[in-house]
């Protein structure tokens, strides 16, 4: 049986490893990547002692993929927490830092004092948001925007100076037309379930305590992030050393996909063609849309239909003394409202140990999403000068950098519209007329770095034959 993955990115990797890991005798395993190197978005390079992360940083072991992963490959007792102190954000208000208050938890406060003497809200925002523990239910059918809820259950500046920023910094999306269900349905099964989204989260606060989590804090669930001691390369690295070098190809663009016979033919460049029993296209839906445009349209108007966001990411290091801010946290967030130029700032030497020597800062600055695809269009040097800009205004920063790198990642965030799970279904069921095919990636069943190894690991189970129909499930 020869198996053909296209797409070296995480997903494509976890899926050629699963395939090998298999131990099905006779099955030959290809893996095809149109670029110089494997790992997708995920780069970790280092720069005069700084642990630069090119691409993502961190990854929620609450979903267990990933961790499981690392375990089977060797590397899990390099997995290593976030730092212990400072776990919490801030977000820009009026043109300054604000703390976020202490146990608000994505979207809904957890602690009462805290909210009370935020000066982040309004008194009126901050009674709308209590309404939630005495509003009714939603009906509960069909989809809904993500904004649409929060309005519902929380009121305007909630969604406008919390939740838009961090859904933002997660989706690089907008709330309004990012569907609920496909982005963060535990809040849905929280309303269904409690009524009140507060009470849901007081709850599962007090739960996580007992159990001795590490969730104290607030923004992102920072107790639930790891990293690896040397960057997130390290598990790229570990899953191509468990695959044979000539079962792996780079610069091999895809740019053709057919039928043939019971089979699969794939063209790349310069007039390589390989033959293949099953394939699994682990890239960009829009990528995977064109190689089936030929094979089948309903497929096709499917996957071409999903949109993506454009972003990228500047790492910049400084001298300690060159920062006035005082760094007691992990990093900041900023809503649209405040008319910047920036989506967030993460403070990576902050975040992770090791991420910088003694003496220096590394700041991670994002840039782009669905609300400043425009910006993008500028040059390196101008995307140096606004990021310059911004952290001088919001941090005082005044001196340049000792160095920076800029990675861009054009069309590389799917954004999960209201609707995205009935046509995930109806991808599903399409993906039943073509026997030997699977999806994987990011586009389908969730964004991160464990959806994405579990969309991988699904795809090879579909072509072993062991998989549920429905594959994103």
């Amino acid at each position: 049986m020869k198996v053909v993955v296209v797409g070296g990115g995480i997903a494509g990797l976890s899926a050629a490893h699963r395939l090998a890991e298999s131990g099905r005798p006779g099955l030959e395993v290809t893996l095809l990547e149109r670029s110089g190197r494997f790992g997708g978005t995920i780069r970790t390079v280092e720069r005069d002692g700084c642990l630069v992360e090119l691409g993502p940083d961190s990854f929620l072991t609450s979903k267990p993929w990933l961790s499981d992963l690392a375990g089977r490959l060797g590397v899990a007792d390099r997995i290593i927490p976030t730092a212990r102190t400072h776990r919490r954000s801030h977000v820009v208000h009026r043109g300054k830092l604000h703390p976020l208050p202490d146990g608000f938890l994505m979207m809904a406060p957890t602690r009462f004092w805290p909210m009370v003497a935020t000066s982040l809200f309004s008194w009126k925002g901050k009674a709308r948001c209590a309404l939630d523990l005495v509003l009714p239910r939603g009906t509960g059918t069909g989809d809904e925007s993500l904004g649409a809820f929060v309005r519902r259950r929380f009121g305007g500046e909630v969604l406008e100076r919390v939740v838009q920023p961090l859904i933002g910094g997660i989706y690089a999306g907008d709330p309004d037309t990012l569907s609920l269900k496909a982005t963060i349905p535990r809040f849905f099964e929280m309303e269904q379930r409690h009524r009140s989204v507060i009470k849901a989260m007081v709850a599962q606060r007090r739960a996580a305590a007992r159990q001795q989590r590490g969730t104290a804090g607030s923004g992102a669930r920072y107790g639930e992030l790891a990293s690896f001691d040397r960057g997130m390369e390290i598990i790229v690295q570990a899953l191509l050393r468990q695959l044979p070098s000539d079962a792996m190809h780079t610069r091999a663009e895809v740019t053709r996909l057919t039928r043939a016979g019971s089979g699969w033919n794939l063209s790349c460049g310069e007039g390589r063609r390989f033959d293949a029993d099953g394939v699994i296209l682990a890239v960009p839906s829009r990528h995977a849309a064109g190689l089936l445009h030929g094979t089948d349209t309903d497929l096709y108007e499917e996957l071409a239909a999903i949109p993506h966001a454009s972003s990228a990411v500047m790492n910049l290091a400084y001298r300690r003394s060159d920062v006035p801010h005082p760094l007691d946290c992990f990093g900041f967030v900023v809503p649209a409202v405040e008319d910047r130029k920036i989506i967030a700032c993460t403070f990576s030497s902050v975040k992770f140990p090791n991420r910088a020597p003694e003496g220096l800062v590394l700041l991670r600055v994002f840039l782009g999403g669905m609300l400043q695809q425009e910006l993008l269009q500028s040059g390196d040097e101008i995307l140096l000068r606004i990021v310059r800009g911004e952290l001088r205004d919001l941090m005082g920063i005044e001196n340049e950098p000792l160095h920076s790198e800029l990675a861009r990642y054009p069309d590389a965030m799917p954004q999960y519209l209201v609707g995205h799970g009935r046509r995930v279904e109806r991808i599903e069921s399409l993906l039943g007329r073509h026997l030997g095919l699977a999806l994987a990636g990011n586009a389908y069943g969730g964004v991160g770095l464990p959806d994405c190894v579990r969309s991988g690991e699904q795809a090879a189970e579909r072509i072993l034959g062991g998989a549920d129909p429905g594959q994103f499930t």
